[in-house]
């Protein structure tokens, strides 16, 4: 490719076999016998998610929610009398822990009495999260923050916002079903395995049926927009990102190349192997290009331009540190940068 062609817009060598159908607010589209795909709204820039309807045994199983707030409610009432037909609920699975997906799990169970079905570390975590709102920021937080780089407008900031995550997610159940790597589960007459990826959540959980060639792929794999990988301050050494790459080539290697992907975001596609490619390759192209601007000790907020196409604003400026943190401490520990604190209290990486 020529320096100045533009690269190919990420998904468009996919097939999207429902073209730009989309379910409208409150109904559905039957993408085979008995999967149901919805849609519903969010107050945010990605402003939409797929959620799942599979009918079960005299009833519906859930699979992601929503997030928190009337509008879902109101929607959920109108699928309830709509496609669902007023039949229960007799189930809710979330593949993962953050608001959009687990938002009203909390409100269904207890509605109609039934169990929800989450991997235990995204459980237990979205448990702990929920309980920091109204809370102050911790100075764990602001010293991971600091040490970034952040300025004192961009702290000030992160103080306002701790504790926001809880606003999205309506009251979770006490007690709920575990879901694992491998566990079978059967809705209605298909059978569904747990695939478990990481690095965008710590254990965000898969569900794919072999015998329909499909996969319910949560933001594991997505067609057009990769998913946010990003260190947070309860963590500061860990490694997502090398998580998140292991987890994309596993999938790549157990997946059929023809399998019919069902993602939060965006629409139905096949074509993974090559989007899981495509994701790794956009990560590495990412730390190569860390490696070079890193040859002049850099801050975390320095390297955006590295990773970033879009620009950088308050809105997204916590997300977009915490995802050049996860490709940093990848490359420390691979042993291509190295990372020094200053006498402030900042860290400076440069190229070993």
């Amino acid at each position: 490719m020529s320096e100045t062609q533009a690269p190919p817009r990420p998904g468009r060598n996919l097939d999207y076999p429902f073209g730009e159908a989309r379910p409208e607010l409150g109904h559905s589209i039957e993408i085979a016998p008995g999967i149901h795909w919805v849609r519903m709204r969010l107050p945010m820039q990605l402003n939409h998610i797929n959620l799942w309807l599979l009918e079960d045994e005299g009833g519906w199983t859930i699979v992601d929610t929503g997030i928190f707030d009337t509008a879902t409610k109101e929607a959920w009432k109108m699928l309830f009398a709509g496609p669902m037909a007023n039949r229960p609920v007799r189930r809710v699975i979330v593949t993962h822990l953050h608001p959009d997906h687990v938002g009203l799990a909390g409100w269904l169970t207890h509605k109609f009495g039934v169990m929800l079905w989450m991997s235990r570390t995204d459980y237990f975590l979205c448990r702990t999260l929920v309980a920091d709102t109204g809370q102050p920021a911790p100075e764990e937080g602001i010293r991971f923050y600091r040490a970034a780089g952040f300025p004192e407008d961009a702290i000030e900031q992160y103080k306002a916002r701790f504790g926001f995550f809880g606003k999205g997610v309506s009251r979770l159940p006490q007690s709920y079903r575990r879901i694992q790597e491998g566990d079978e589960i059967v809705i209605g007459k298909r059978s569904w395995k747990v695939v478990v990826g990481r690095g965008h959540a710590p254990e965000h959980a898969c569900l794919w049926c072999e015998a329909e060639n499909l996969m319910i792929s949560g933001d594991q794999i997505l067609p057009r927009i990769s998913s946010n990988v990003s260190l947070f301050p309860t963590e500061p050494e860990a490694n997502p990102l090398q998580d998140w790459l292991d987890s994309c080539a596993r999938l790549k290697a157990l997946l059929p190349k023809d399998i019919l992907i069902l993602p939060s975001h965006n629409e139905p596609f096949r074509g993974c192997h090559n989007r899981l490619q495509e994701l790794m390759d956009g990560h590495e192209d990412g730390m190569d290009k860390l490696i070079e601007l890193c040859r002049t000790p850099k801050r975390a907020v320095d390297v955006f331009p590295a990773l970033f196409r879009s620009r950088i604003t308050s809105g997204n400026y916590g997300m977009a540190t915490g995802e050049s943190l996860a490709h940093l401490n990848c490359l420390i520990a691979r042993g291509q940068i190295a990372k020094h604190r200053d006498e402030s209290g900042v860290d400076w990486y440069e190229t070993v």
